[in-house]
Parts: structure tokens; sequence; C-alpha cells
């Protein structure tokens, strides 16, 4: 799963329009242009793609966790320079102010069962004995279930669906 990937389907899902993705970015100290918004956000056939670096989406998980839990005291974060599946779930569930049990509701929400010692594993540190790398088909998962969860559709603002 790329960088990419989770950036369009955390826009996607929480609705961003490219004003609130610059937005996002600059809460964490970064600024991006429509452009480069757009750019990533196309797919990697269209010979206008750029690819997301790991420290750019970190950037942006970061200004996420300040749009939706407020500015710490202190520095901004820096972002880290190699971001991995653990990192990403780490940040969405701060982000998103999620207990343990909430991550495993989400991820209920697509029908896969993972256990609590097993959730755990993932938010340990690498070098602990007990650490687990989060597979991408289990990211991609807590993402679709994240769509489920917390996207509008027509129908839950009441409106009929466009055709």
């Amino acid at each position: 799963m790329t960088k990419n990937d989770v950036l369009r389907r955390i826009r996607y899902t929480f609705d961003f329009n490219d004003d609130k993705m610059i937005a996002i970015f600059a809460l964490a100290g970064h600024k991006v242009t429509r452009t480069e918004i757009s750019d990533w956000m196309k797919r990697e056939e269209d010979p206008a793609y750029k690819t997301l670096y790991d420290d750019e989406l970190a950037m942006f998980l970061n200004g996420l966790i300040v749009e939706k839990r407020g500015r710490k005291d202190g520095p901004i974060p820096k972002p880290e320079h190699k971001l991995t599946n653990n990192v990403i779930l780490k940040k969405l569930q701060i982000a998103l102010n999620l207990r343990a049990e909430e991550v495993l509701d989400v991820l209920m929400l697509v029908d896969l069962k993972v256990s609590k010692y097993e959730l755990s594993a993932f938010f340990r540190k690498p070098d602990h004995k007990h650490y687990r790398p989060l597979r991408d088909q289990i990211l991609r998962n807590f993402l679709n279930g994240m769509q489920l969860k917390y996207r509008q559709t027509d129908q839950d603002m009441g409106q009929a669906p466009q055709k």
C-alpha cells in the first residue's frame, strides 16, 4: 500500500477538499500547494502522478492529530523519515482518539477479527520482543473500516443520493 493510497483514503473518508488538506499540512508547519495535493491524489498510471514521501505523509498525519485533538504545548513534532504501517495506525488512533477496543471495533466493521494482544503488538516499539509489523492488508482493512464509521453519505445527511 503506497503512502498516496493512505492519503487518498483519509481524504475520501473525511471528505477533505484541497483547502482543508492544505490547512491540515499547515497545522504541522508544512506548506503545500494545490498542485502538489492534486498530483498526490492521481493514480500511478497518470503522467502527472507524484509519489508522496514518508515525511510528507507523517506531516499530514501530525496535522490531522492537531486538527482532531487540538495543539499540544511545545514544539511541533518532527515528522518521521521512515513511516511504517504501524506508525500510520498509531497516528490515526491518536488523531481519532480511539481506545484499543474502538480500533478493534473499526476492524470488525469490515469483518476482520484481531485479538487485543495482536493489536498491542502492533503498537509496541520495534525492538520489543513482542513487536509485530503491521501488514498492508490490516492497514487497508482499518482504513476501510474508518470509511464505514466516519464517512458521511447522502443518506446520513438526510438527502437523496445523487445520480
